[in-house]
């Protein structure tokens, strides 16, 4: 393992954080609006003693800014009362979509941000070490593998300072079950241990508000690390934690907009009033979860949080875009009964090819995000609730879709997450 630290934070590419689409969903709309147009980590190991490889930026904020790991936790005082350029925040994910925002966030805020990275971060692994650092810029890069904890601990040891938090922006590159369990609960946990090891006494957990129905290997994968965060808690009053369960990304509801820009119909799944959410920019979303850090309020809760105003169908948002567009509605409406004939199919051929097993669950999943709403269920009812659903942030999806009609999508590039 080679360490690398930079005044400039990891992350297994997250950031499911946010509701997901699935690839099987989105590449079967996508064909549709085709055809209807015509017809309508890599981590090296330790060679050497060294573990500290500095980049042309000088680090110097970590061990300067907090005791040692065994003075953290014996320290009788919260990290709460310190000021933030004091407290050191372990950031995880801290290269996904969701994490580079939230490290960003915690820089602008003065936080003593380490952020722990692949060698190889972005998607399938694009940006080098250099490309790296400079994404995350005014974090001290700490390059290793959360997915072993042998090497976490080592890469945190070798810090040489203590820990006050840790942010998790962990999430599943492609939702399949062996990743789900890999990364929502195995990597996820390492950083749980690893942290508290060196004096972490708060832990931010960025979930998912569809975990409240589990029916999918991830979200079941979440909820289980969710229990045992919840336990560690409930045995040392010294430790507390803040689950932050957010609603539909911008950006899982932006890949029909150039479609429809080129004259394609807005597909959507039954009448478009399956489902609906309350969609939330990255960066109101890293807002929250930077509140979470010091937040006493926010501490030992479950905050399940959406984007500000009302909940959005898919057909509302059909006719947001074509109002921006300046063009008569097109709609294009297929049966949700498709997708559940071919999830039929796939699960009688995984018991033959156990190697269509994550086709499958993409196939599920993608038939999840197309019926369930992101929102609050109501225990009572069992009816999902807008009502119920907390807002926060100011950026619209209405804005967001303007933006992707002059800019187009880049930057919003989902890769492996695609399925989300």
């Amino acid at each position: 393992m080679s360490l690398s630290l930079s005044s400039s934070a990891f992350s297994i590419q997250p950031t499911k954080y946010e509701a997901p689409r699935a690839r099987f969903s989105s590449q079967f709309i996508s064909s549709i609006q085709v055809s209807s147009s015509t017809h309508a980590r890599s981590v090296s190991r330790v060679n050497s003693p060294s573990f500290f490889k500095f980049s042309r930026e000088r680090l110097d904020p970590v061990a300067a800014s907090a005791a040692s790991a065994a003075e953290t936790a014996t320290a009788p005082s919260s990290f709460r009362d310190k000021a933030p350029k004091d407290i050191n925040v372990l950031v995880v994910g801290s290269t996904g979509y969701i994490g580079k925002f939230v490290v960003r966030e915690l820089v602008k805020r003065g936080f003593n941000v380490i952020a722990v990275a692949r060698e190889r971060s972005g998607i399938r692994g694009r940006n080098s070490k250099e490309e790296t650092l400079n994404e995350l810029r005014g974090a001290n890069v700490c390059f290793s593998d959360v997915t072993d904890l042998e090497t976490l601990e080592k890469s945190v040891e070798g810090l040489g300072c203590g820990i006050d938090v840790v942010v998790s922006c962990l999430a599943s590159r492609n939702g399949g079950v062996k990743d789900s369990w890999k990364i929502d609960y195995e990597a996820t946990r390492n950083s749980l241990l690893a942290g508290r090891k060196f004096g972490a006494a708060h832990f931010v957990l960025l979930s998912a508000i569809c975990v409240q129905k589990p029916l999918l290997e991830f979200q079941r994968a979440k909820l289980k690390f969710e229990a045992e965060l919840m336990k560690a808690a409930g045995e040392d009053s010294k430790f507390s934690y803040s689950i932050v369960r957010p609603t539909a990304f911008f950006k899982s509801l932006g890949g029909q907009v150039e479609l429809v820009k080129d004259g394609k119909p807005y597909v959507m799944f039954g009448d478009g009033k399956l489902c609906a959410c309350k969609p939330m920019s990255e960066p109101d979303l890293a807002s929250f979860i930077a509140d979470c850090v010091l937040s006493e309020e926010k501490a030992n809760q479950v905050l399940p949080i959406g984007g500000p105003g009302k909940a959005l169908t898919p057909l509302e948002q059909g006719e947001i875009l074509f109002r921006l567009l300046g063009k008569e509605p097109k709609f294009l409406k297929v049966p949700i009964e498709i997708m559940d004939f071919a999830i039929g199919v796939l699960d009688f051929l995984v018991k033959i090819f156990p190697g269509l097993e994550d086709a499958a669950e993409f196939g599920k999943i993608g038939r999840y995000y197309a019926a369930e709403s992101m929102l609050i269920l109501d225990p009572e009812t069992g009816e999902y609730s807008s009502d119920k659903t907390p807002s926060y942030g100011k950026d619209t999806l209405e804005e967001f879709f303007e933006k992707v009609l002059r800019e187009g999508m880049a930057g919003q590039e989902l890769g492996e997450q695609t399925i989300f």
